[in-house]
């Protein structure tokens, strides 16, 4: 690693990883590099990761961020995520402002939110963490980033209670005991929504009892009907003070927020994740549809400035095919190492694949193996491994240079 990127600077510090900039010493390409703090004892666990598997899958969408290399440390059991670089994150981007942005401008960073988050739901995968900091920046093109918390659609609940950071949390993941599915992530999108157009949180709550209390402030009190779903799957019961909520049409008053988007928000943000809409369905919301129209038209050639990079755009790929380095023997004594490509089952449903077909919703048919077993894949290039380096304790270098020196970023929003 030392041999080949040269270390810059620290980005960010989270619960579970340290970001890095690094730069290639080849081409002068500059990265992140994410850090993680867990110690890893295998190759074995590492491949197990489901943020690697998850990366994976959706690098290929230009919404996502991009995975580039995935480096092991046998001697000190460390792992390193090579992904693309970004210039800054949401939080960064509306943190210190003192005038509202145009609505236009927070129209085109969510659209490009939703049309990450449908591809992952797509893809059998939902985020569970969707918040400022973890969607990316860069010029004007926006990314999903951060999947350490993701699961799969396919797996059966009850999930883990205190996911998600807490102002983002869906009601079902307050009210029931991990009872919740992938429409909670649509839930925290309407609230990145609602703080970038605002410059304010959607729902700071100070714990969840607060939290809840925030919610109904604004949608009031759920009806009876409603609080039954949760009680099927909560051993304690509810007794709510009965509100009338204020809406967030007053909230947006100062912003200047259209009717429209008003009306978008409080789709997302339906308290009921049955009449919630889908990822899909806010991607193709008429409130977008001007931005739909433009990324058609990019599509199709007729456009030579798309307003954002358009789905199933192939611009992504040729770098990657142009640069794929040939397959090169692996050195077994070196400490590190290539991550095989294996294949992963962790965000399949079933062992059998079925024919793609139409629908409303992510089904099975969707799913493609994650990792490829053939070296020449231009969606996952192999992965080159360094020469033994001269000095061994050269690769404590790369994972400890900056961890004990530089201070913790303070962590906002209640990550529990």
């Amino acid at each position: 690693m030392m041999q080949k990127y040269r270390l810059i600077g620290k980005k960010g510090e989270g619960t579970f990883s340290t970001v890095l900039k690094c730069q290639n010493v080849k081409n002068g390409t500059y990265y992140a590099c994410k850090r993680m703090k867990h110690a890893f004892k295998s190759i074995e666990e590492v491949n197990s990761l489901r943020e690697i598997q998850a990366m994976r899958k959706l690098t290929s969408h230009p919404n996502v961020i991009e995975l580039v290399e995935v480096i092991y440390d046998r001697k000190s059991n460390t792992l390193a995520l090579i992904c693309e670089l970004m210039d800054m994150n949401v939080y960064e981007f509306i943190r210190g402002r003192k005038q509202y942005l145009p609505e236009s401008q927070v129209k085109r960073i969510i659209f490009q939110v939703c049309r990450g988050l449908e591809f992952m739901h797509r893809k059998g995968i939902f985020h569970r963490d969707v918040k400022p900091e973890n969607i990316l920046m860069k010029g004007e093109v926006v990314k999903l980033a951060d999947f350490g918390s993701c699961r799969s659609l396919y797996s059966k609940p009850p999930f883990t209670e205190y996911i998600s950071t807490r102002w983002y949390r869906a009601p079902e993941c307050l009210l029931t005991d991990g009872y919740y599915s992938y429409k909670m992530d649509v839930w925290s999108v309407g609230c990145v929504f609602f703080e970038v157009l605002t410059l304010q949180p959607m729902f700071p709550g100070a714990n969840e009892v607060d939290q809840i209390s925030k919610i109904h402030d604004t949608y009031g009190t759920p009806s009876e009907r409603l609080l039954s779903k949760f009680k099927k799957s909560r051993v304690m019961s509810f007794n709510f003070p009965k509100k009338i909520g204020k809406g967030i049409e007053q909230r947006l008053r100062g912003c200047c927020a259209s009717q429209s988007c008003v009306d978008f928000i409080n789709q997302l943000c339906t308290y009921d994740p049955d009449e919630r809409l889908s990822a899909r369905q806010s991607v193709r919301s008429p409130y977008f549809s001007d931005l739909l129209e433009a990324a058609r038209r990019a599509t199709s050639g007729l456009d030579a400035s798309p307003v954002v990079p358009p789905t199933g755009s192939s611009t992504r790929m040729q770098p990657q095919m142009a640069h794929q380095p040939q397959p090169q023997q692996v050195q077994h004594q070196s400490s590190l190492s290539i991550l095989p490509h294996h294949q992963s089952s962790y965000f399949k449903p079933n062992r059998r694949r079925r024919k793609p077909r139409q629908r409303e919703e992510p089904v099975a048919a969707d799913f493609v193996p994650m990792i490829r077993a053939n070296a020449s894949n231009t969606m996952f290039p192999p992965i080159l491994k360094p020469q033994q380096p001269k000095a061994p304790q050269r690769s404590e270098k790369l994972f400890g240079a900056f961890h004990h020196q530089l201070p913790a970023i303070h962590k906002r929003g209640g990550h529990e």
